[in-house]
């Protein structure tokens, strides 16, 4: 607590004023649990993770499959949340590359992820500061890596923004489609805002890739803009990992977007 005086003087007198100024507790990592992952040395050999998960409509908020492996999640929660109708936005930083996070009303948070083998670090930035990392290495040599992630995410709350991949061969991965015959695979299909969605391979064709973004609609008036972020990511977790992010505006429901072209070699 802090004690400021003050005084002024009136009729001759001194009158003295004291304002006690309550500081505001700061915000520590000590507010963030993680469920999953969890710091250290783990080894995945024998794990079935579930990557692709089944879509329902209306979407839930939490797009974790039931039974969904520890290996292949992140999961906490944010102690003390403000107590507030509706959900917030946290931001999500994993192996260097930032992601919007959905916040539900108690303070719990949610996502599938595929980790590769090696050393991750995985980040929970609250929307009040406070944050906490882990960090933690999958020994797990024979460990399927995704070698190109394409990943999807936007700034909007109820909203639903889809990802498109074409494929050198002609395979089109989206949410209609979200296995394709040469192994790439479209992990969830996001329909309430923020994302991300996440395209991977683990033995990408060489030759061209295009990127689209579909504006599919708006939960509130069908014309808010929102700003999508396609994070294109190959050779993940290796010396020669390579990321390139794009930000793209997107202003009514409907408009397809060709984000990106690039070429694997």
């Amino acid at each position: 607590m802090k004690v400021k005086t003050t005084g002024w003087v009136k009729g001759g007198c001194r009158v003295l004023v004291v304002a006690c100024l309550q500081a505001v507790p700061a915000a520590h990592a000590s507010d963030v649990d993680f469920a999953a992952p969890l710091n250290g040395w783990r080894n995945t050999g024998g794990d079935n993770e579930r990557y692709t998960q089944d879509v329902h409509y209306p979407a839930v908020s939490v797009s974790t499959p039931e039974g969904q492996s520890k290996f292949a999640l992140i999961e906490g929660h944010i102690r003390n949340a403000p107590k507030k109708k509706g959900n917030t936005v946290a931001t999500l930083v994993v192996d260097g590359t930032p992601l919007p996070q959905r916040v539900e009303e108690d303070g719990r948070f949610s996502r599938p992820y595929a980790f590769p083998s090696g050393s991750n670090g995985v980040e929970l930035r609250a929307p009040d500061g406070s944050r906490k990392r882990v960090q933690f290495y999958d020994a797990y040599s024979g460990k399927t890596q995704p070698k190109l992630r394409v990943v999807l995410a936007w700034d909007t709350d109820g909203t639903d923004l889809d990802l498109h991949v074409v494929s050198p061969d002609g395979a089109h991965t989206w949410y209609g489609e979200r296995v394709a015959p040469n192994g790439g695979a479209l992990d969830v299909d996001v329909t309430t805002g923020y994302g991300p969605e996440i395209y991977s391979s683990a033995a990408p064709l060489k030759g061209t890739y295009l990127v689209f973004v579909n504006y599919y609609g708006s939960g509130n008036s069908g014309s808010d803009m929102t700003v999508a972020q396609v994070s294109i990511i190959t050779n993940e977790n290796t010396p020669n990992e390579k990321s390139e992010t794009m930000r793209v505006p997107l202003r009514k429901a409907g408009e397809l977007t060709l984000v990106k072209t690039f070429v694997m070699p």
